[in-house]
């Protein structure tokens, strides 16, 4: 997804935000929030994606927070040589002109592929952000408001980007809630 975004998530009980934070600690304030209010119903959300994360709660504080720390991979020595580039090899499937077109560019098909997806990602990253961060929102929005008054024309609004008319429709949610759709409505910094 975007790098633009830490991987950081949000949980809410109840349309109140209780944490923001990293995994671990979103995931202990939950356990927290579990204790103190039983009969409460917590959403977590990647911050990242909009999307609601199960968390497994089983266990104390401490097996919840062990759960969900991240596990830092040993560093590898540099050896000589090229350099790793990341490089992932996938299937593509094009016509046979494509191909050739492709086959007949310096440096071939996988170099000119990947000036192609430069360029594109250079001319059309402001509506990518655009598009990943009302999406990102709509997500959210759809758990945590689908049954709020207004969330139809709110998603309307959100969709047609009129932030003026989302924000009106969105005026009797929680103010937690309607903070946090607007904050993952904005888009990452290119």
């Amino acid at each position: 997804m975007n790098q633009a975004i830490p991987l950081t998530y949000t949980a809410f009980l109840d349309g109140r935000r209780i944490a923001t934070g990293s995994l671990q600690e979103v995931a202990v304030a939950v356990l927290r929030a579990q204790l103190t209010h039983p009969e409460g119903h917590p959403l977590v959300f990647s911050n990242a994606s909009g999307q609601s994360a199960d968390l497994d709660l089983r266990g104390g504080e401490e097996a919840v927070a062990a759960r969900y720390t991240l596990a830092v991979p040993p560093q590898v020595p540099k050896g000589r040589g090229r350099p790793k580039l990341g490089v992932v090899a996938r299937e593509v499937t094009l016509l046979p002109e494509h191909w050739d077109w492709l086959a007949a560019q310096p440096g071939g098909a996988s170099v000119a592929l990947r000036k192609l997806v430069h360029e594109a990602r250079r001319h059309g990253g402001d509506q990518d952000r655009t598009r990943q961060a009302r999406d990102r929102a709509y997500h959210a929005m759809s758990t945590l408001a689908g049954n709020l008054a207004g969330f139809e024309e709110a998603s309307r609004a959100l969709f047609a980007g009129d932030k003026e008319r989302l924000v009106a429709q969105m005026a009797a949610w929680p103010e937690d809630v309607r903070a946090y759709v607007l904050q993952l409505a904005e888009p990452a910094p290119g």
